[in-house]
């Protein structure tokens, strides 16, 4: 059995802490807003105050964190942070969706420590999360990956090396950006279907059908018609991702156009209080 500590109980971070627990695992738990550690400390799980105190006796500690600032303050602040806890042959993941610049950051300072390290942003939402199906992102050394590959295995269906820690970061940005942006057009190609009056089903089905569009913007383009905008990826979040892509080309002069582009949509949708909606809340903009 091993002990691991789990930073971050969001979303999604409460149903990968959920599956540790279910598999047998000695788990503790914390999150910046303790009300959410209630439900694991009623059924006998270990909470604590600050992730240097999670941290202390674990073997590896998850963290699934909103931002870049969230992921700092809790790996290294100087009073509270994880990383000055771990013992020796501790291994932290950092799962959150971040910058490929920060990632960089963090994988030094480990480094500086002699402290094992791994970057695995994932792909997957919600359902993924609760059925263990979720599609792991992982850079960092192999050797250490491969030491927590059967946790892994409790809470994805795949785990992909893709080379250094900063990697792993800027794959993720890749996935979320494809997504977002195949969306957005669904999107657009629905409002457009409605100015022209074509039985939207009928439409749909038809496109569909054909290989150029993909399964998940299928999927999405039949919650756009039900309305369907229940959160699982706020576009909020989608803003924040597409914002740290086009941050990271910067750094790396890499143009990226229909990204930026795609990104100002959501922004846009964002503004006119589409939020906290589900991604697929974007073809509200088309329905005003």
């Amino acid at each position: 059995m091993t002990t691991i500590a789990f930073l971050g109980l969001g979303a999604m971070g409460s149903r990968m802490a959920q599956r540790l627990v279910d598999a047998g695992h000695d788990l503790v738990v914390w999150n910046r807003d303790a009300s959410r550690t209630t439900a694991f400390a009623e059924r006998g799980i270990r909470t604590a105050n600050t992730p240097h105190e999670a941290a202390g006796d674990a073997d590896i500690i998850f963290s699934m964190l909103r931002d870049d600032q969230a992921s700092t303050d809790v790996w290294l602040d100087e009073e509270n942070g994880a990383l000055t806890a771990m013992t020796p042959e501790a291994i932290g993941i950092e799962c959150s969706t971040l910058s490929p610049q920060h990632i960089a950051a963090l994988a030094s300072r480990f480094a500086a420590r002699k402290q094992g390290f791994l970057a695995t942003p994932l792909a997957g939402s919600r359902p993924q999360a609760e059925v263990g199906q979720l599609i792991f992102f992982a850079g960092g050394d192999a050797s250490l990956l491969e030491r927590a590959l059967s946790v892994f295995k409790i809470m994805g269906a795949a785990v992909h090396h893709t080379g250094d820690a900063q990697s792993a970061a800027a794959v993720k940005l890749m996935v979320n950006a494809l997504f977002g942006t195949q969306l957005a057009v669904m999107a657009e190609l629905i409002g457009y279907a409605r100015k022209a009056n074509l039985n939207l089903q009928k439409a749909l089905e038809a496109i569909r059908s054909t290989p150029v569009c993909s399964p998940t913007a299928g999927f999405a383009a039949e919650a756009m018609l039900k309305g369907n905008f229940a959160p699982a990826f706020p576009i909020d979040l989608v803003v924040k991702d597409f914002m740290l892509l086009e941050d990271s080309s910067g750094t790396i002069d890499s143009k990226t156009p229909v990204c930026q582009t795609t990104g100002r949509v959501y922004k846009s949708a964002a503004d006119k209080g589409f939020a906290q909606d589900n991604i697929t809340g974007i073809v509200q903009l088309y329905s005003l």
